[in-house]
């Protein structure tokens, strides 16, 4: 029986010749960078811009691309599209990706790095998948001043917008909220949304689903994980 690695492995080889890829070493390289930087939000042309400086490589954007799309294709990874709230349309880049598998991700980086907070988001997305809905990155646009008094325009994400027929949930994924700030952080751009769709934060602390006065529920990770129904309490 193949071990992670193994399988890793299995999958580059396939997606190579499968697609008649001409340099492997790119098409890991590129997978190295997306296990090291799951959650974050890139695009191809950041991507060779990575490339140039860190390996030297002169590997343009149209390749990236095309790696990218072969790694979704294989399911490899998925991408995650972000969506402005407020103003009702995607916008086409950047992007996030996640791995449909973590072990595999986990083997790719040789169990060397292991973010507890990028996981736990990369398995929320999974699960909210698996469940059927189709995800999101959300992200509110809000105008608020400066220390000098200046109107300034700025973006806070979202973490998921999961949609399924009628239905919507807007998740932050919050490995820890150890005092009132951490809290008052993560829930900031629900406060800016104004339409009446469900808030969740899902959390790794061991805390009974509860309300807040907002309306926002909180939920521990493994109640979220082990009864599809809690996000409905």
């Amino acid at each position: 029986m193949l071990n992670p690695k193994g399988k890793i492995e299995i999958y580059i080889r396939d997606i190579f010749k499968r697609n008649r890829i001409k340099n492997i070493g790119e098409l890991e390289d590129l997978l190295n960078i997306l296990s090291s930087a799951i959650g974050s939000l890139t695009n191809p042309e950041k991507l060779k811009n990575t490339f140039k400086t860190v390996k030297r490589s002169k590997i343009t954007s149209k390749t990236i691309k095309k790696y990218l799309d072969c790694f979704e294709d294989s399911f490899l990874i998925e991408s995650a599209q972000r969506y402005d709230i407020k103003g009702k349309a995607y916008i086409e880049t950047p992007k996030k990706y996640y791995f449909s598998d973590l072990g595999l991700r986990n083997a790719r980086t040789n169990f060397r790095q292991f973010e507890q907070t990028h996981s736990m988001e990369n398995i929320i997305y999974n699960e909210l998948r698996m469940r059927g809905y189709s995800v999101d990155v959300g992200v509110v646009t809000i105008s608020e001043k400066d220390q000098d008094g200046k109107v300034k325009r700025k973006q806070l994400e979202v973490d998921f917008v999961c949609n399924l027929g009628s239905s919507r949930y807007y998740i932050q994924s919050a490995y820890s909220l150890p005092d009132e700030s951490k809290r008052t952080q993560e829930i900031r751009p629900f406060r800016k949304i104004d339409d009446s769709f469900k808030k969740i934060v899902i959390t790794k602390d061991i805390v009974p689903a509860n309300y807040d006065e907002y309306g926002i529920l909180t939920v521990n990770i493994y109640d979220f994980l082990l009864d599809p129904g809690c996000l409905e309490k």
